[in-house]
């Protein structure tokens, strides 16, 4: 019985790169001998232990044969004669297929390490296109490492492809789907995960609301980068330059989905895309599973976005408004994570990545004075009910306009 540390573990110190988990496999033992020593057993579709003491995972070596479509449709083998190579065989990339012993030599037969080398994600077999989830990880590889200079190899890309044309993507199941694809939201490129999935094909399968935003224009005194897809990528990217908050980054992702229903003849604008989009949202968090709070600030950035941008020409019970539509006064967490979004969106557009905007000023600015309004001077005052209410919003209205006033006079 020997162990071996192996995967994204080695990967990672081969690179400098900092690795949150270490997985090891384990050659020549069974599930009766590894319970016998102390070991927990947690894997459900293949024999996987938790180390009694550190609790890191440990896997028997195993080998696998696809029965079924999907990435669940295999049938393993974890015999204890299944040799520490076979079990590197199964593995997705060259580089995620080395082993290191107990004395820190490694075991490399797919030449993995030239691969980090030269900065290539090759897959290890033609057994890669048996697992559809293989197309979403190296996407989400692409996320993680772009900015070490990775790149796909070109008959990875290939199988990839092949992989989507044979329609092994449409049996992913949607929680698979939506976890690799919120671990790519809190990579450092989130942008490149998608950026593959549509050069793959898989993009129109998995988010045909996203797919289709490519190629449709926008009136380029606003959006000098023109195409909808190409903004929507720049929004991305600067979601994650300004908030490590997987929730904002996909709030701003999805933000202009109506764009991608306006009808050609009133192309470059895109009228009332904000509510068109509100649905598509909806109908995408539903399909995907996504958490609540992921769905409920996207839809909010994407119904209230222009509102946003406009916020230093709303009529001052306009802007009031938007704040209680928002839900800023219970919710000043999430009412942050709606202007990080949309100072994504100013940003992520040609020439616009490091202008200076006064719409975040203006929301925090105004949000604070508003925010300071309270009811016990109007208890005090005698007023009851209906009456503090209305008070209350007359005076949040007239320090709105106080503070606003500075930059109302610019517009």
């Amino acid at each position: 019985m020997k162990s071996y540390l192996v995967g994204g573990a080695v990967r990672d110190k081969l690179l400098n790169y900092p690795a949150n988990d270490r997985d090891w496999v384990v050659v020549g033992a069974t599930t009766e001998e590894m319970e016998a020593l102390g070991y927990r057993l947690v894997g459900n579709d293949f024999p996987v232990f938790l180390h009694p003491q550190s609790h890191e995972e440990y896997a028997l070596a195993r080998t696998e044969r696809k029965s079924a479509h999907g990435y669940k449709g295999f049938s393993v083998s974890a015999a204890p004669d299944v040799t520490l190579e076979q079990d590197l065989l199964r593995r997705d990339l060259t580089i995620n297929a080395i082993a290191e012993d107990e004395n820190g030599q490694l075991i490399d037969p797919f030449n993995g390490q030239s691969d980090i080398k030269n900065k290539i994600f090759r897959h290890v077999s033609a057994a890669f296109t048996e697992d559809p989830l293989r197309v979403l990880r190296v996407a989400r590889y692409m996320a993680r490492f772009a900015h070490l200079g990775f790149r796909i190899a070109d008959e990875t890309m290939a199988l990839m492809k092949e992989i989507v044309v044979q329609g092994e993507i449409e049996h992913l199941v949607a929680e698979r789907s939506w976890q690799e694809t919120e671990r790519a939201l809190a990579e450092k490129n989130p942008q490149r995960y998608f950026e593959v999935l549509r050069e793959c094909g898989a993009l129109k399968v998995l988010l045909p609301e996203i797919d289709r935003l490519f190629g449709v224009p926008q009136t380029a005194i606003y959006h000098p980068e023109i195409d909808t897809g190409v903004h929507t990528m720049m929004v991305l990217e600067q979601a994650a330059l300004l908030s490590t908050d997987t929730a904002v980054r996909f709030a701003a992702l999805v933000h202009d989905l109506g764009k991608g229903t306006t009808a050609k003849n009133e192309w470059p604008k895109h009228i009332a895309h904000e509510e068109r989009g509100v649905p598509l949202v909806q109908a995408l968090c539903k399909r995907l599973k996504t958490p609540n709070p992921f769905r409920d600030l996207a839809v909010a950035v994407t119904r209230y976005h222009l509102h946003y941008h406009r916020a230093a020409e709303l009529r001052d019970d306009t802007f009031l408004s938007t704040l209680e539509k928002l839900d800023a006064f219970r919710r000043p967490d999430r009412f942050e994570q709606f202007l990080l979004a949309c100072e994504a969106d100013s940003r992520g557009r040609s020439g616009f990545e490091d202008a200076e905007f006064d719409q975040p000023t203006i929301y925090r600015l105004a949000f604070a004075a508003a925010q300071k309004v309270s009811a016990q001077a109007f208890v005090e005052q005698g007023l009851e009910g209906p009456e503090i209410a209305e008070a209350m919003r007359k005076s949040r209205i007239e320090v709105i306009r106080s503070v606003r006033q500075p930059y109302t006079q610019k517009h």
